[in-house]
């Protein structure tokens, strides 16, 4: 399929072929919902930690003796019920990680890119580079461009003044190719992807 490619100053730069296997699926709700899952419990730390009974210091002597006192019997004063005892129960160290496997890893970003080509949000860029990092005059190019929230996705290597420019504008995101990902994918409103990003992706997911 043919696409129009922009220049960061809103002028044409000619056209490309999108791959139809690549940007062209009829995107998949379920693929996508199980990507994001995947990506959000990789996120997750799992650090939550209380002390159990046999990991409170102290002594692990008998409290006092069995019979004669008319309290009830405890052996430790690190059982839970006490103050300063351990936790029964308690959240333990563990990983949240789940297992997905690489084809529906792959099927889920191109039904996100596909997903925004059909929507008509998906923008190819000639490149993504500034002459100098300044974040007043990238505002003015998304101005013109009508972007306030977009993921702009460039090759291998960034412009580090396009970088430094947009880490002070909120709503806009830079990253690399070998990053793309369907969650920061779907939660910008446009999609710009660079001519050498186009290329990278479809070497990736052909």
């Amino acid at each position: 399929m043919k696409a129009e490619v922009r220049t960061l100053d809103n002028k044409k730069a000619g056209s490309i072929d999108l791959a139809e296997e690549v940007f062209g699926l009829t995107p998949r709700r379920d693929i996508l919902h199980r990507v994001v899952t995947w990506q959000m419990a990789r996120q997750r730390g799992g650090g939550h930690k209380t002390k159990e009974r046999n990991e409170i210091r102290g002594s692990g002597a008998k409290i006092w003796r069995q019979k004669g006192t008319g309290r009830a019997r405890h052996s430790s004063r690190k059982a839970p019920q006490f103050r300063g005892g351990g936790v029964a129960h308690g959240p333990r160290l563990g990983s949240h990680v789940q297992k997905l496997p690489k084809k529906v890893r792959a099927l889920g970003l191109k039904s996100a890119l596909s997903a925004k080509q059909a929507e008509g949000k998906l923008v190819v860029l000639e490149d993504a580079a500034l002459a100098e990092p300044k974040t007043k005059a990238l505002m003015g190019k998304l101005s013109a461009l009508g972007w306030d929230n977009v993921l702009i996705i460039d090759g291998a290597e960034l412009d580090q003044n396009l970088v430094r420019a947009a880490n002070n504008i909120q709503g806009v995101q830079v990253m690399a190719s070998a990053g793309a990902n369907v969650y920061d994918i779907l939660r910008r409103d446009t999609l710009a992807l660079t001519k050498s990003a186009v290329e990278t992706l479809e070497a990736r997911l052909k």
